[in-house]
């Protein structure tokens, strides 16, 4: 019999319906488990970006990042599973998987949608999550 316990779970947020579905499987999966989810929310800005100086643009980023997280974290509590949020800045595929291996967070599973807000969209998968699966070495759960 395997016993393999899922502690940890990280999952992308972007706001998308995807990004929601996503989360409500790792709550699911959370509840089984007791486990924890990381909420992470990833800005596709580089860090010296000449958009730095405009405040309103960082404002209102700031602001939409706020309700994605509070809206995430409001789902969790009414399903009592444990609820941490991280935003960062950067490409967004490379952070994800950074983050997933770092040793002192000790990830156990990614929950991710398939496709996320961007323009452009690939045929199967987004840009994103294609790089996550073929990056990542924990599981990635891709949920349509």
């Amino acid at each position: 019999m395997i016993d393999k316990k899922i502690t940890k779970i990280l999952v992308p947020m972007d706001g998308s319906k995807n990004s929601f579905r996503a989360l409500e499987m790792a709550i699911s999966i959370a509840r089984q488990f007791e486990a924890t989810i990381t909420c992470t929310y990833a800005i596709n800005m580089q860090p010296h970006s000449e958009f730095q100086g405009i405040t309103s643009i960082t404002k209102e980023i700031n602001k939409e990042i706020k309700k994605i997280m509070n809206t995430a974290k409001e789902l969790s509590d009414k399903n009592n599973v444990s609820f941490k949020e991280k935003t960062m800045v950067g490409d967004i595929g490379y952070n994800l998987v950074k983050l997933a291996h770092d040793k002192k967070e000790k990830f156990d599973l990614i929950v991710m949608g398939s496709r996320g807000r961007s323009v452009v969209k690939e045929v199967f998968l987004g840009s994103v999550s294609n790089y996550v699966i073929h990056s990542s070495k924990i599981p990635v759960l891709i949920v349509k």
